[in-house]
């Protein structure tokens, strides 16, 4: 018989040591697989985490900006509100021609700095009367109206934008009683349609 070298054992091959080194291999490279996969499952939540965190810094800007805009305009409008007293004494001054020299200046610099920050007076006589911006003081009847009509400003309205801080007092003058119906009927019979 031939005699093995010494140190093999009998049923040793490099077959076996190759399956051995094979599964070996596979183990090792399952493992770093599983690492990986974990790897990247722990960085997509991360990268969504950031994501999250970054849209609620976006909002927080979003509104701390909104917000700093409406105490400005809170503020503003409260300063605005407290000087339509004094804008109310310049303009009865105005009326009595009282406003002249120095305090012509100053008037004048006062109502540009207010309509700078947005203050809009309004209130002419004429114009239709509309309970959102004035409030009748006085009514009468006219026959030279036809619709509710202010016909006297008592005091002037006032509004930042949209917001009405004061309405008009105004006297309002209604169309009289029986002017409408009575041109009605006039106006069928010069139609033909008269029943």
């Amino acid at each position: 018989m031939t005699e093995k070298p010494q140190g093999e054992q009998p049923g040793d091959d490099s077959a076996a040591e190759e399956a051995v080194l094979k599964a070996a291999e596979e183990a090792v490279a399952g493992a770093a697989g599983d690492e990986v996969a974990a790897a990247k499952r722990e960085a997509s939540e991360r990268t969504a985490d950031l994501q999250r965190l970054q849209a609620e810094y976006q909002n927080y800007r979003k509104r701390v900006e909104r917000d700093r805009l409406t105490v400005r305009e809170i503020a503003i409008s409260n300063i605005l509100e407290s000087l339509i007293p004094v804008l109310d004494d310049i303009g009865r001054a105005r009326d009595h021609g009282e406003v002249t020299g120095g305090f012509k200046s100053v008037a004048e610099s006062l109502e540009t700095v207010v309509a700078k920050l947005g203050l809009q007076q309004f209130g002419k006589e004429g114009e239709p009367f509309d309970p959102t911006l004035h409030e009748a003081l006085m009514h009468s009847y006219s026959s030279e109206v036809t619709e509710d009509t202010c016909v006297q400003i008592l005091q002037p309205g006032y509004r930042i934008g949209e917001r009405i801080i004061r309405p008009a007092m105004v006297a309002v003058a209604e169309p009289q009683p029986g002017t409408q119906t009575t041109a009605e009927p006039d106006a069928d019979k010069a139609d033909g349609t008269d029943s």
